[in-house]
């Protein structure tokens, strides 16, 4: 029987990197849950890939169609932007483990919907300071730069990673990302203990 191990951590902690560099490397098989959203794409991210992207017609659709696990919306600057997951046949525990990833809301969902002993969760953490430092970064390289809605991500992880809100989500392992190759092998070396 697989599980689904749940990469999760505020914004700029690197769980997008962690995420691409577990499944590239291959020392523990998983394969990738893509998941949804009605946020624009960003540069450098490719439909299918990072996500499946779709419009707020598309999410009402799956939901009334009772396809979605979980999901969440954030009234950013730029509107409603909403981050799901969707029963369409991508997961199959029976034969195979996956890698996903998400907040620590969608975290309990997922082990709501599939149980706590089919999800294993990893949470990426990573000093304030470092991670603000990342993000201002990573929007300043950007095409479209919207520092705004950065700034409304990182304060509102202050409020969503507060330590009792870890803790109810059974967090129970750390990894802290900075320094990348030692991150990855800890959690490489966790993963393979777990499943």
């Amino acid at each position: 029987m697989g599980k689904i191990v749940y990469l999760c951590g505020p914004s700029s902690s690197g769980k997008d990197t962690i995420f691409r560099e577990l499944l590239k490397r291959g020392k523990v098989s998983l394969h990738k849950i893509i998941p949804y959203t009605t946020r624009p794409i960003r540069d450098g991210e490719k439909a299918g890939r990072e996500y499946f992207f779709t419009n707020e017609e598309g999410f009402q659709k799956l939901l009334q169609s009772g396809k979605i696990i979980e999901h969440r919306g954030y009234h950013t600057v730029m509107g409603l932007w909403r981050y799901f997951t969707v029963d369409d046949g991508q997961i199959d525990l029976k034969q195979k483990s996956f890698l996903a990833i998400g907040t620590l809301e969608s975290l309990q969902k997922m082990q709501e919907y599939f149980g706590l002993e089919s999800i294993l969760p990893v949470f990426i953490d990573l000093e304030e300071g470092e991670r603000l430092q990342r993000a201002l970064n990573r929007e300043r390289s950007s095409e479209h730069p919207a520092y705004r809605e950065m700034c409304r991500r990182f304060l509102a992880d202050c409020e969503d990673f507060q330590e009792e809100k870890i803790l109810a989500a059974g967090i129970r392992r750390r990894f802290v990302n900075d320094d990348l190759g030692k991150c990855l092998e800890e959690i490489e070396e966790y993963i393979a203990s777990e499943l």
